[in-house]
């Protein structure tokens, strides 16, 4: 590996936002170097959106230095307010701690945890609880000025809005932020930090906590706050955060999400997210560029983002799923895979009884999102725009128990895109 390229690497990738200092560059290039970044255990899992401070460690794991994942199980007892219009509702130490423990198989993913350059896990509960208030206080408090406090966007956003303000506990988060880069130069030899753009206040604060008890050098590196082309949060959809895990994203809707980026994000997020080359990005990109309709930007993000996330079985077993889907061979498909391409959908339900003796296809359809009335139903079946599991039918079919599918689904379709999951009730 190479010791420098870090921040190279970041910024073709338009993912540099601010750097505390531009001594960093020769700083990455005298030697290996120690770098950290932080994750709230707000949840047992993470969403793409904190996939950006996982990337910048493997990024600076791959241009030569060590990577220290700092799991928030001290801090996360307390509430970071950056980003937050209000105040965080505080977590159980019990549920903090479970959420701490479950993040850990993410990082194994996207990080080497062997060689001369290992990443390392550590939860800042195991130093932090060890101080008593006093010592805080006295020792690391006195270092901080509320004058500046007050002034930082995290905290004065909050004081703008009269009605939520800041409680004391989520005002001293800097506090506790600055105090674990204290402790990691300490003990790890660790002189980065790396965050989101919203974190370069906090970040700077343990930089100056640094300075003043050790005069040691520290720097920090953010990255720009991910939003898709039109401002809106990254891995938001209207059926919820996209999740780095199976059990709360599966491998399928993963896929997808991806898969329908739009022409305006395609090549920003092969750059962001995936670890692809800069020529093979430029390759895509002109793909993109010259037939839109062939989405070979879209399908190879999809493909990387789930082989990383899920591995290639998973990644095969969503794109067998999502060609099921376009091609209307769902007969093909198993419980599961049918499971998730009906989690995706909208849904209604019809008694087992009704299909025993038969229900024709008008009323059925009438049902569903894919007809407002038994006259439009009529009219799409009449036009041959209805297909049931995959097969196209006529103004006679009659749906009945033969035609549920594994895991008690049928699956309606009008047109190429309009699905509709019929699951069958006893």
């Amino acid at each position: 590996m190479q010791t420098t390229g870090f921040l190279d690497e970041l910024t073709w990738r338009g993912l540099l936002h601010q750097t505390t200092s531009p001594e960093l560059s020769a700083h990455l290039a005298s030697g290996a170097r120690a770098g950290y970044a932080g994750f709230d255990p707000t949840s047992d899992s993470l969403t793409i959106g904190n996939f950006m401070g996982i990337k910048m460690l493997a990024h600076l794991q791959r241009a030569g230095h060590r990577p220290i994942v700092v799991s928030g199980g001290g801090t996360g007892l307390i509430g970071d307010p950056s980003g937050k219009s209000a105040e965080r509702q505080l977590q159980t130490r019990e549920m903090v701690e479970h959420n701490a423990r479950s993040q850990q198989r993410i990082f194994d993913r996207f990080l080497d945890f062997s060689g001369p350059r290992a990443a390392k896990i550590v939860n800042n509960v195991d130093w932090l609880s060890g101080v008593s208030y006093l010592d805080m206080l006295r020792d690391i408090g006195k270092h901080f000025s509320v004058n500046q406090m007050i002034a930082r966007d995290s905290v004065a956003s909050r004081l703008e809005g009269r009605e939520q303000g800041i409680s004391y506990t989520e005002f001293s988060y800097m506090i506790l932020q600055a105090y674990d880069f204290l402790h990691l130069y300490r003990k790890e030899q660790c002189t980065i930090q790396l965050g989101g753009s919203d974190q370069f206040g906090n970040i700077v604060s343990g930089i100056d906590l640094i300075r003043r008890l050790e005069q040691g050098e520290s720097f920090g590196a953010t990255c720009h706050l991910v939003t898709t082309s039109d401002g809106q949060k990254i891995g938001k959809t209207e059926k919820g955060a996209i999740w780095l895990t199976a059990d709360k994203t599966s491998p399928y809707r993963f896929y997808q999400y991806w898969l329908n980026t739009t022409d305006a994000d395609a090549v920003k997020f092969l750059k962001w997210f995936t670890f692809l080359d800069a020529d093979t990005v430029g390759s895509l990109a002109h793909s993109l560029a010259q037939d839109p309709a062939k989405r070979e930007a879209q399908k190879r993000l999809a493909a990387e983002m789930t082989r990383m996330t899920h591995g290639d079985t998973e990644l095969a077993r969503a794109i067998a799923t999502s060609e099921a889907i376009f091609s209307g061979d769902v007969k093909s498909l198993d419980a599961a895979q049918i499971a998730e391409i009906a989690g995706d959908l909208p849904s209604s339900g019809v008694a087992a009884g009704a299909l025993s003796t038969g229900l024709p296809i008008v009323d059925l359809l009438t049902g569903t999102t894919c007809a407002a009335s038994k006259r439009e139903a009529r009219e799409f079946v009449q036009n041959g725009a209805v297909s049931v599991n995959g097969e196209k039918v006529g103004p006679d079919f009659v749906v009945k128990s033969e035609h549920v599918l594994p895991g008690g689904v049928i699956l309606v379709r009008r047109g190429k895109k309009a699905y509709h999951a019929v699951r069958v009730e006893n």
